[in-house]
């Protein structure tokens, strides 16, 4: 399943750093046989989401003359220096360097070449002087928090789901049934290649805690996420006290963000391509599976890769089941 989850990561990534807009590539897509096959395939499976994502790989691989030169060039020049920098920069660097300096690079490239491709753009922010003050103003934290009155005016109900609460309730169940499993796929790969322990009650509570902040605040509900799990574990911070301290800096920085506004897109896909390339072209973990162990793992990660990570758990269970039980064969480990 996480192979499958990677590919998405790396579809989602492509466009950016292939094309100076990322839409122009859908736009593309649209009009070939590719995309005509990707409708053919929903039209069966509406869940398959994912086809569109394989179907952007598979035109963008196979039609270089569409890409875009100067994006390519800084996708290509960041996606090199983030996954080979290490044989020539200095030792004594911290891990992660070589991300701050690609996409400072990049930065100061679209600066001074007034870049029109798709930058990171507009970040709002509000005063350093506003938001929160605690201990009698020795500590400001630069968010606002919303009265419940002003969450519960929000009209997101009549909006998005034909004012039924009853169906508002059963997406919002389902996102966190889903979230959960993205949570699952992540946590369990860096148990296994890294050695780092999980605990389900721990990442269920410690993700409703954060819903239930980023609800006070007015943000969007909060999610496991592969791709940027992937480039913390690349640039070294996968410790507890680094979470914290991305946290904090995520929340005392916001007022100066701007710096960040004319950063390319395509150097920040070049950051995320370079943390899964790697396991998408080669995927160790399945390769090294044997037997029915080996049948289970390639569909359950090629039905993830082509719908979503839902319905790839729920159909690598099935053969599983099926293959193992009650075919009798071995006990299998599903990737």
């Amino acid at each position: 399943m996480k192979w499958g989850c990677e590919l998405g990561v790396l579809a989602s990534a492509l466009p950016n750093g292939l094309y100076a807009f990322g839409s122009s590539l859908k736009a593309k897509v649209a009009k070939s046989a590719l995309g005509e096959l990707s409708k053919s395939v929903k039209a069966v499976v509406p869940g398959a989401t994912g086809v569109n994502g394989v179907s952007n790989i598979l035109y963008a691989a196979t039609n270089p003359q569409t890409w875009d030169p100067i994006p390519t060039a800084i996708f290509f020049s960041c996606t090199f220096f983030v996954m080979k920098s290490k044989n020539f920069l200095p030792k004594w660097l911290p891990p992660g360097s070589e991300v701050v300096i690609a996409t400072a690079a990049a930065t100061v490239f679209s600066v001074y070449t007034k870049y029109d491709g798709g930058v990171v753009g507009d970040i709002p922010t509000i005063s350093s002087d506003g938001g929160i003050s605690l201990f009698g103003g020795m500590v400001k934290i630069p968010i606002e928090v919303m009265d419940v009155k002003s969450l519960l005016n929000v009209p997101i109900v009549e909006r998005c789901f034909g004012s039924s609460w009853v169906s508002l309730f059963m997406t919002a169940a389902i996102f966190s049934g889903v979230n959960f499993l993205s949570i699952v796929g992540i946590a369990s790969g860096f148990e296994t290649e890294n050695n780092v322990p999980w605990s389900a009650p721990r990442e269920l509570i410690t993700q409703g805690v954060s819903n239930l902040a980023a609800g006070a605040v007015g943000s969007a509900p909060v999610s496991g996420s592969m791709s940027r799990s992937l480039v913390s574990r690349m640039t070294g911070a996968s410790s507890k006290l680094a979470c914290i301290v991305t946290a904090l800096l995520w929340i005392y920085m916001m007022p100066y963000m701007s710096i960040m506004s004319p950063t390319p897109k395509a150097a920040l896909s070049a950051v995320i391509v370079s943390a899964v390339v790697k396991n998408v072209v080669i995927p160790k973990k399945i390769l090294q599976l044997k037997g029915n162990d080996f049948i289970v793992g390639v569909v359950t990660a090629v039905t993830t890769a082509l719908t979503s990570p839902t319905i790839g758990f729920g159909v690598g269970v099935i053969i599983y089941f099926t293959v193992n039980i009650l075919l009798g064969g071995n006990k299998a480990k599903v990737a």
